[in-house]
């Protein structure tokens, strides 16, 4: 989930790892250990979405430790972190390492898909958490669901899921949008498209935007809206302050550290107030969108008749 720039030399674009370990894993300790046989082994032709830790290096799962070690191909959004990951987990990459990021993921994904048809093993890993989300992997999903290459995933860690879990916010409907736009004009827009979003909201934020972006959203959701800031979780620094929109903001006027996921409640309840569903979409018409869709957005919210948002826009409007 990282929004970050990687250090010079992170985007590697290709690099031999440890020659594989024919006596099987490698402990903790460093002691070799018998593999693990059987499905959890990466399948020849297949591609493997391998979550890694978030964090704490203790919830990486038998699974991704035996796709490290027995792959034929490990694709990684940062080389150095995957080789810097495996050797927390006390084990060798066994196959070849490549990077697999948004600057070459056009020229790369057609590469793997290959690997994959020719009988490989390939394992895809991004920085933290599982790939495709907010994170590379989704192009290369997309590419091998065309080709018909098999596609699996060893599950485990995600941001997402843990900032739900102990946010202390409803849990049994959400809804993830990834980081907002960082344009001050785009992100507004997006904000008031989810204004009347009822379910609970999961982002991604930078902690350099985060204070800006909490204080679009008491412009657009309002200052007592429950939310939930979660910082760097499951590391050392772990903090997660829950309270509304308007104190999240003002705790954040200062300098904010680590990785950021915002949870926030969904929209409560609204009188279907036909005059004021024509207001907001007069308000996303103006943002950019087309009147009739704005109508037809803020009516599927509302329980409302799409055509008589509309016909009101339009009244309000001259």
């Amino acid at each position: 989930m990282s929004d970050v720039t990687a250090p010079p030399g992170a985007h590697e674009t290709e690099n031999e790892a440890h020659p594989r370990d024919a006596a099987g894993s490698v402990g903790e300790a460093g002691a070799p250990g018998p593999a693990t046989p059987g499905a959890d082994v990466p399948r020849p032709g297949e591609i493997l979405l391998a979550a890694t830790p978030i964090g704490n290096a203790g919830d990486a799962s038998a699974r991704l430790r035996l796709a490290l070690e027995k792959a034929d191909i490990v694709a990684a959004e940062d080389t150095r972190r995957v080789k810097a990951l495996a050797q927390r987990l006390g084990l060798r990459i066994g196959g070849r390492t490549v990077a697999y990021h948004e600057h070459n993921e056009a020229q790369r994904t057609g590469e793997l898909i290959e690997a994959a048809q020719s009988g490989q093993s390939v394992v895809m890993v991004s920085d933290a958490g599982m790939p495709s989300v907010s994170d590379p992997g989704y192009r290369l999903v997309v590419a091998a669901a065309e080709a018909g290459v098999p596609v699996s995933a060893a599950p485990g860690p995600s941001a997402v899921l843990t900032a739900l879990a102990v946010s202390g916010l409803a849990s049994d409907r959400f809804c993830f949008e990834g980081f907002l736009p960082r344009k001050q004009g785009e992100r507004g827009r997006a904000l008031a498209e989810l204004a009347d979003e009822r379910r609970t909201m999961v982002l991604f934020e930078s902690p350099r935007r985060v204070h800006a972006t909490l204080k679009a959203m008491v412009e657009a959701f309002g200052p007592e809206r429950p939310a939930a800031l979660c910082r760097e979780l499951t590391k050392t620094h772990e903090e997660v302050r829950r309270a509304t929109l308007a104190e999240l903001a003002a705790s954040t006027a200062g300098e904010v550290l680590g990785e950021i996921v915002l949870v926030v409640a969904g929209a409560p309840q609204r009188s279907a107030d036909p005059e004021q569903a024509a207001a907001a979409a007069l308000a996303l018409a103006d943002g950019g969108m087309r009147l009739k869709e704005a109508a037809a957005q803020v009516a599927r919210g509302r329980g409302l008749r799409p055509n008589a948002v509309y016909e009101r826009a339009l009244a309000l409007r001259h």
